[in-house]
């Protein structure tokens, strides 16, 4: 089996702090809930109300993962507790979730259970096969050795049910060289397990050395576990069973002698009415007996089973009994235990014990239903080689159309990883066109803000150029004035004033006549000095032109925003007198301020007011927006601008908002000494 690793690219948003305590709290009550499900010693509602809640709680911290390892301790407890049926259901939910998420542990120990399911309690093989089967492509697939291995040793278990002994032998073998090279507290039982396995396939195999040695190899590891004793009986039970078959009767009956000897044997009542049945019948088998003793004997081990109500050993028993029965012409007590056997073999079942019982039937009646026992022994025969080779080649279809699955897996895993060589090429197409447009817009920006400077600069020299101009026009209206009125108003009033000194020594009609005609000149030269006045008073102040440009600004600007406006300035206030780097600061200003109420503030309405207030130029802007948490956002790169330019000129600026409230931003800027 291949994997193929996808790889994401996603955004991870940082959690605050409440979310991230918030989690913790979950997982340390999940991980307590799935201990508790696991603890032995409460009751079995209570373990799966327990189990239940932690799946419950690992939905809350929406991580697939946690809910998945949840549910399957879930599932998990409902094996141990009994529940099969809720077993099976929650498995297969739970693997579909496992391939979903590509949990390869998860897809391996759900399929794992499902095959032990299937095998002990379902009974149906095919099934356990299959997934037990694809538990260790995962296992193999994740270098699990030990998993791996314990997979094996349950195939050889099957395929030892199934009487595929050569089958059984391969994979026992194999689970036991990976036992063989671990180190961990359960590798002893697990080897003990596989190693009698082995005893047991390799006797069937009549391989009898062999089984012996792996018998002998089994009991040296029964000292280093648990139920040590007992199970070196029972292994030195299936050594001599072996010696029996090998037709070694009388290392066979000392080995017996010696586990019937053993106090450990009294603390397991249904084995030891096995040993007793089978000490006996190989006592008979050998030959050299006495009759009352086996009979005796076999009768105990009856005894003991029906007492204890042990099916298997009461079919042995029986059986054995019969055999014993028909060999020393004890004709109705034989028939008697191979009918009980017989029954027996049937309802549990056993098909080798049911074929045997059939075989001394036929051989004990007579006539039609002599020949009915031995027709039913045929049949069930034939049937059984032909589910016995069917069985053989169904593991071999299976094993066939794995790997065919298999081949097929590995091509889908070169397509997909074709597609994920193209779709890694794209995604960094697509990265290196975003890079690329990002630096065009970088430099489009760059490139604005250049404009934007040398807009200002424009700007500046301008009306640089403008004040000049206006200078230039005052010193030239300041020279017009000045020959205005010494060529003529000065000289005009000399010659009157000479005339008049003249008439002084005058009297008569005509020196009145004069003193008229002078007076009324010194009247013209009034109205004269009375225009120059006035012209100069009405002359074009530098400066009120910036409240234009100012005006003209907030009336574009609100029209183009949407907004209403109220715009009020103090006439007072001489302009000309102001610095030009100051007038073009107060009018970006305004300009940003209007520009982050249309993007920001969802405003209705704005009013600006410019005021001088004891020497100092008050500029006040006022929205009746969404407003701000000003602790939060004085880092905009707007208010930043703003900040800067009011600091440049010298002077203060303080935003007021509210969320909700609208935002008040007022700037005062010193007005002494900020002549041009």
């Amino acid at each position: 089996m291949r994997f193929i690793f996808i790889l994401l690219f996603s955004i991870l948003a940082i959690p605050n702090y409440s979310q991230a305590q918030e989690n913790k709290t979950l997982l340390d009550s999940i991980f307590i809930l799935r201990d508790l499900s696991e603890d032995k010693t409460l009751s079995k509602d209570l373990r799966i109300k327990y189990g239940k809640r932690a799946v419950e709680l690992s939905e809350r911290t929406k991580s697939d993962t946690t809910k998945l390892i949840s549910e399957r301790k879930l599932a998990f407890i409902y094996l141990l507790t009994g529940e099969y049926e809720l077993y099976e259901t929650n498995s297969l939910r739970n693997l579909e979730t496992a391939k979903e998420l590509n949990d390869s542990l998860g897809i391996a120990y759900i399929n794992a259970g499902l095959g032990y399911l299937n095998n002990v309690v379902k009974l149906d093989i095919t099934e356990s096969y299959k997934y037990y089967l694809e538990a260790l492509k995962y296992f193999d697939a994740l270098n699990d050795q030990y998993q791996k291995a314990i997979i094996l040793g349950s195939i050889a278990s099957i395929q030892d049910d199934e009487k595929d002994y050569l089958g059984s032998e391969q994979n026992a073998i194999k689970a036991l060289r990976i036992f063989n090279t671990l180190e961990s507290e359960n590798i002893d039982s697990n080897k003990y397990t596989i190693l009698n396995l082995l005893g047991l396939v390799s006797l069937k195999l009549q391989n009898f050395d062999e089984a012996i040695a792996f018998h002998n190899q089994a009991i040296e590891l029964t000292k280093n576990l648990d139920n040590g004793r007992q199970s070196a009986i029972e292994s030195l039970n299936n050594i001599a069973i072996t010696y029996r078959e090998k037709g070694d009767f009388i290392k066979a009956l000392e080995l017996f002698r010696e586990i019937i000897e053993n106090p450990q044997l009294n603390e397991d009542m249904s084995f030891k009415a096995l040993v007793l049945s089978n000490f006996a019948f190989t006592k008979f088998l050998s030959g050299n007996y006495n009759f009352e003793s086996v009979e005796n004997e076999l009768k105990e081990s009856l005894r003991i089973s029906l007492k204890i109500e042990n099916d298997y050993t009461k079919l042995v028993a029986s059986q054995d009994l019969a055999k014993v029965y028909e060999a020393n012409k004890v004709i109705d007590s034989s028939l008697k235990y191979a009918k009980q056997s017989y029954k027996l073999a049937k309802a549990i079942p056993i098909n080798d014990y049911y074929l045997e019982s059939m075989l001394i039937l036929a051989r004990l009646t007579e006539g039609q239903e002599s020949n009915s026992y031995l027709e039913q022994h045929i049949r069930l025969s034939d049937s059984l080689l032909g589910i016995e080779r069917a069985t053989q080649n169904k593991f071999a279809r299976i094993e066939y159309k794995t790997d065919e699955l298999e081949a097929e897996n590995e091509q889908i895993s070169k397509e997909n990883l074709y597609l994920l060589l193209l779709s890694i090429g794209l995604l960094l197409t697509a990265i290196i066109v975003y890079l690329v447009i990002s630096q065009r817009a970088k430099n489009r920006k760059l490139k604005l803000i250049q404009v934007q400077s040398k807009a200002n600069e424009d700007i500046y020299n301008l009306m640089r150029e403008q004040q000049d101009k206006v200078d230039e026009a005052r010193v030239l209206e300041k020279k017009r004035i000045s020959e205005e009125l010494h060529d003529g108003v000065l000289g005009r009033l000399f010659g009157t004033r000479l005339s008049l000194d003249s008439i002084n020594f005058k009297d008569g009609k005509e020196a009145m006549n004069s003193r008229a005609e002078y007076i009324t000149q010194l009247k013209t030269i009034e109205e004269d000095i009375r225009k120059i006045s006035h012209e100069l008073n009405t002359n074009f102040v530098s400066g009120s032109g910036f409240i234009d440009i100012v005006s003209e600004l907030i009336s574009n600007q609100t029209n183009a925003y949407g907004l209403k406006y109220e715009f009020e300035h103090d006439d007072e206030l001489d302009w000309e007198s102001v610095n030009n780097r100051v007038k073009i600061n107060i009018y970006r200003i305004i300009q940003e301020s209007m520009q982050n109420v249309y993007k920001h503030a969802n405003a209705k309405k704005i009013k600006i007011s410019i005021s001088l207030q004891k020497d100092v130029i008050c500029l006040d802007i006022i929205d009746d927006g969404d407003g701000f948490d000003t602790s939060k956002n004085r880092k905009g790169i707007g208010l930043k601008n703003m900040t800067s330019r009011v600091e440049n000129i010298g002077g203060v600026i303080d935003f007021s908002s509210k969320v909700g409230n609208g935002t008040v931003v007022k700037v005062k800027i010193p007005y002494l000494n900020q002549s041009t």
